[in-house]
């Protein structure tokens, strides 16, 4: 089987049963340090339920990335722009952000907006977004380099969250993030393998614990080291709101506009 990132041969380490019923095969890149499944035949049945019952930290999740997100983008990109949540789920990452002052806007295929309506991503604003976030989905993409491009298309700077491969390789299991109970899980990649995809389409890579850059910005890691830990104070939630100004209430004036027609 060919690598799905870098289209070199990747070979069988292991196989792994899935949803309690499939048995399936796991390849892994020597070359770009890519582990991804056999083609997924299952997706279908796995995405009867797009937010699986096993995400208890889906809110939890939100919550915390609201706040380091905010820190970063005052700090080190035009905050004052648009900005775009990729598979952005319910709506909760979305609302969270213009309720502090972002102008964020939604998009998901597969999944409802609930908590975001009225704020849906439309294609006239592809050259106006200045970062896309994206959280907990890269290890979803069936075709991660198609997904990527389409998202380069709308911005050169994303901020997303996976879990690194481990070294070495944990067999099934070992390692909870292949969420056999689910499915949905599909794509593993290394610090390597996003190494290879900044080189290839000249952007910088960096991370910080589980939160991960591909950006034309020429930021570090203590660029974000700084923006999280700053983060955690109550003077930098001072400084945010003297800069920022929250959306909720005006939001509520857009959607009855749009409510009343």
């Amino acid at each position: 089987m060919n690598c799905k990132i870098c289209g070199k041969k990747a070979e069988k380490i292991f196989d792994a049963k899935i949803l309690g019923k499939y048995k399936i095969n796991y390849f892994y890149c020597n070359n770009c340090g890519f582990l991804q499944t056999e083609e997924p035949y299952w997706l279908d049945e796995a995405y009867k339920d797009p937010i699986t019952l096993t995400d208890t930290g889906y809110m939890q999740r939100n919550l915390y990335l609201s706040r380091k997100v905010a820190a970063l983008l005052i700090l080190f990109f035009d905050y004052k722009k648009k900005f775009l949540d990729y598979a952005g789920g319910y709506g909760v990452f979305v609302r969270l952000m213009r309720d502090i002052g972002f102008d964020f806007y939604w998009y998901d295929k597969y999944t409802q907006n609930l908590f975001a309506r009225g704020f849906e991503y439309k294609e006239e604003m592809k050259n106006e977004i200045e970062a896309i976030t994206c959280f907990e989905t890269f290890e979803h993409f069936d075709q991660p380099i198609k997904e990527m491009e389409n998202m380069f298309l709308i911005s050169r700077n994303i901020i997303f969250t996976t879990e690194l491969l481990p070294k070495p390789i944990p067999k099934p299991d070992n390692w909870w993030y292949y969420t056999l109970e689910d499915g949905q899980h599909i794509s593993f990649y290394s610090e390597k393998t996003f190494q290879y995809i900044a080189k290839n389409y000249k952007l910088n890579y960096i991370y910080f614990r589980n939160i991960h850059l591909l950006t034309e910005k020429h930021l570090t890691k203590q660029h974000l080291i700084l923006a999280f830990g700053l983060s955690k104070f109550s003077f930098f939630r001072r400084f945010l709101r003297l800069r920022i100004k929250s959306r909720t209430w005006s939001d509520f004036e857009k959607t009855r506009e749009i409510l009343g027609g």
